[in-house]
């Protein structure tokens, strides 16, 4: 099967921009054929494009295939595994096409929508109910909340009992969206200052950190802290473009400890269980009508992808984003 895929043409040194990216054309042939319906996107892909990239996983290199999550359609199958027609996720990237082994694809139970399979939940469920322990009474304070992951994080601390749940983001717009149509209790545009308006959402302190973005954020989530705060640290979006060092600053440990705040970094890379947990939570109240998947869909050719990746880099679309292949 001719097959056409996404590569990286150089690794990306500050901001990234189209010419990182190639259009390739393959042949692709194995034990099962899929059809790629859907590609999900996300922010961390950045770092692996990076030459000094600080993800404990290989940084991809010029040449080859980009992207992670895919969901798509058997076409071809020589395994009594798969059947023609089966919905599968893998992680074969950006590409039209993939082919190999049964065991390289995972059987998906039809949906009406695919792609919430596509979307950051472990990573939210993780954080917060794993790492932070969200529970009943928390005031919780979620950073870059319209995002893949923050949009979900904030969710789960309802979900979870959560007193109240306070998001920022970038945009009026954005915040009307966190408050009616996510369920935030409140948020606020973090270009308004980011130590007043939580000062002024949150007047008794907040117990519960989610940060995705860092920098001055993180800084008034500390002075807004109350004594044994768990602070959850996903990433640092407002450094992004900087070299190792800017991109994932060390958090001040000193100004925790005297704040009596536990800090706790924690990676993406899930396991198994991690996934299965979000996806039965995922499930049960989205049924039970609790929960909004928050989802930005864009519609193109493979081609159109690298353009989507830079557009969600810069903050165009909202919650998790995926690309459907025309």
């Amino acid at each position: 099967m001719i097959n056409r895929e996404i590569r990286l043409a150089t690794q990306v040194v500050g901001a990234p921009t189209l010419d990182n990216f190639t259009v390739a054309t393959t042949e692709v042939d194995g034990e099962v054929l899929v059809r790629t319906d859907q590609i999900g996107l996300a922010a961390t892909y950045l770092e692996l494009m990076r030459a000094d990239c600080t993800i404990p996983v290989p940084a991809w290199q010029p040449g080859q295939r980009v992207g992670v999550a895919a969901i798509g359609t058997v076409v071809r199958s020589d395994s009594p595994e798969l059947a023609v027609g089966d919905l599968v996720q893998s992680m074969t990237g950006w590409s039209e096409y993939s082919a190999g082994p049964a065991t390289q694809y995972t059987r998906l139970d039809p949906v009406a929508d695919p792609g919430c399979y596509l979307g950051q939940g472990p990573t939210a469920y993780y954080g917060m109910a794993d790492v932070a322990g969200v529970g009943e009474g928390d005031v919780v304070f979620v950073s870059g909340a319209a995002g893949g992951v923050g949009s979900l994080a904030g969710q789960i601390a309802r979900c979870l009992g959560a007193a109240r749940v306070i998001g920022s983001a970038g945009s009026p717009a954005k915040v009307d969206y966190l408050v009616n149509e996510l369920g935030f209790d409140a948020a606020f545009d973090y270009h308004d200052g980011s130590f007043d308006r939580l000062r002024e959402l949150a007047p008794d302190g907040i117990s519960v950190f989610f940060d995705v973005v860092g920098g001055e954020q993180y800084q008034a989530a500390l002075q807004a802290a109350r004594p044994g705060a768990r602070f959850a640290l996903c990433g640092s979006l407002s450094s992004q473009l900087g070299d190792a060092a800017e991109r994932f600053p060390v958090p001040d440990y000193a100004a925790a400890r005297a704040r009596g705040v536990e800090l706790l970094p924690f990676s993406c890379h899930h396991t198994p269980d991690q996934v299965a947990a979000w996806r039965e939570h995922f499930t049960t109240w989205l049924g039970e009508g609790r929960f909004v998947y928050p989802q930005t869909v864009v519609k193109g050719g493979v081609e159109d992808v690298p353009a989507a990746f830079l557009s969600l880099l810069q903050g165009s679309y909202r919650g998790n984003v995926s690309v459907r292949l025309s």
